[in-house]
């Protein structure tokens, strides 16, 4: 499915042209995928932790010198889990709403996710696509296509 050449029949604004969209390559998939989360997870997940510590020790002090106590390593852990799902759910959603089915790996790689009738995401595409990414093996669904996109009916695309 690589390179792939997609044709829809969508009417374009005044024009009757059909749009046309190439399908990214695996490997750039795979760039998104490593791209984004080394920004999330070094740098979202750092200050999303930086704040809720901060918000955590200025609301409730005894709290936060329990979680961080000697026997409170599955609570932190737990807490950091909490954290990344957060992450990822935000991160995913708004960069593809808000950037036209962009996240920062896909700005660098010149990609993006589309419908696959061509239009934009719509904000229940987003979120529905970042959901799904947390299913435990779904990174394994890359071999063939993802399940965030089969199952949303989505595709990623590049950029013209």
């Amino acid at each position: 499915m690589e390179n792939t050449e997609i044709t829809g029949d969508l009417l374009s604004d005044e024009t009757h042209g059909y749009l046309s969209f190439t399908e990214a390559t695996r490997g750039e998939r795979f760039l998104n995928y490593v791209l984004d989360n080394l920004l999330m997870r070094y740098t979202l997940s750092y200050l999303t932790g930086m704040f809720v510590g901060y918000i955590g020790v200025t609301i409730a002090p005894e709290f936060m010198t329990r979680l961080v106590s000697r026997n409170s390593t599955m609570n932190l852990l737990l807490l950091s889990y909490l954290i990344a799902i957060f992450n990822y759910i935000i991160y995913y959603t708004l960069c593809e709403k808000l950037l036209k089915g962009q996240t920062l790996g896909k700005l660098i790689t010149k990609t993006r996710a589309v419908r696959s009738d061509g239009e934009d995401l719509t904000f229940k595409d987003a979120l529905l696509r970042s959901l799904i990414r947390l299913i435990p093996f779904e990174p394994f669904s890359g071999f063939g296509v993802p399940w965030h996109d089969a199952w949303t009916k989505t595709m990623v695309v590049k950029t013209k």
